[in-house]
């Protein structure tokens, strides 16, 4: 009896460049096993358009099928919001609330933040080369704080607790719940105003005990966050500008 192998696919590059009203732009490939098409996509991240290939796709059809959408990535392009570097003298928002970052001309000492008057500022000690590591560990141990506390005081109203709390650079999503009770959230939660953040350590809450989004979710959800529906239109429209930070 003869047996049959499956195709192996053909290699792809990991980019290519497409023309963008003269500008050549990198385009990120990947292939999907699962994918039932073709898909030209720009995450949320700041690094640029995603072209996803099917299992048995080729990269001579993906060039056409990019070419093809090329009116459509180009708008897509426009719309998307400038990133904002950690420099000094760029604003950013924390909690919510929109603050400049300051060299404070120290080599040493801790980040703070002052909150008094009508410009606020987050204030950097160290050499400007060191300044957007240092703030980003600073957001991310801030993150992590407020996530905590917001963490306890929703689990305090259901009969299951998480294992545990992980605080990654995520892009996909804003939080995740693993079937091991662990739960982990983007940092750039901590820009976001504070009852955004408390809607997403809500949601993640209520996946210990439901894990689907089925509407028995959706009623512990509103019933630990009754701002659900308020917070989830917010990250629709403005969580974009959050991934553009940084």
């Amino acid at each position: 009896m003869r047996k049959l192998f499956a195709r192996k696919p053909e290699p792809l590059p990991d980019t290519f460049t497409l023309d963008i009203g003269g500008e050549e732009i990198p385009v990120r490939v990947t292939r999907n096993a699962r994918a039932k098409r073709y898909l030209l996509r720009i995450p949320a991240d700041s690094r640029g358009p995603v072209l996803t290939v099917p299992q048995n796709g080729t990269f001579e059809t993906a060039l056409e099928f990019a070419e093809r959408h090329r009116g459509w990535l180009a708008e897509k392009l426009k719309q998307r919001p400038e990133t904002t570097g950690l420099r000094e003298g760029a604003s950013i928002p924390l909690r919510g609330v929109e603050h400049t970052i300051v060299r404070t001309g120290r080599l040493r000492g801790l980040v703070e933040v002052t909150d008094g008057g009508e410009n606020p500022e987050i204030r950097v000690p160290g050499a400007e080369e060191h300044l957007a590591r240092k703030l980003t560990d600073w957001l991310k141990r801030e993150a992590r704080a407020d996530l905590e506390t917001a963490v306890d005081r929703h689990a305090q109203n259901i009969p299951k607790k998480p294992s545990g709390i992980t605080v990654r650079d995520t892009t996909s999503r804003w939080g995740s719940c693993a079937s091991n009770g662990r739960l982990s959230f983007s940092w750039r939660l901590v820009l976001a105003p504070a009852d955004i953040l408390d809607y997403v350590a809500a949601h993640e809450v209520a996946h210990l005990i439901e894990m689907n989004h089925g509407p028995r979710f959706w009623a512990l959800c509103r019933r630990l966050a009754p701002h659900t529906d308020e917070a989830r239109r917010w990250l629709k429209h403005n969580g974009s500008r959050l991934h553009h930070i940084g």
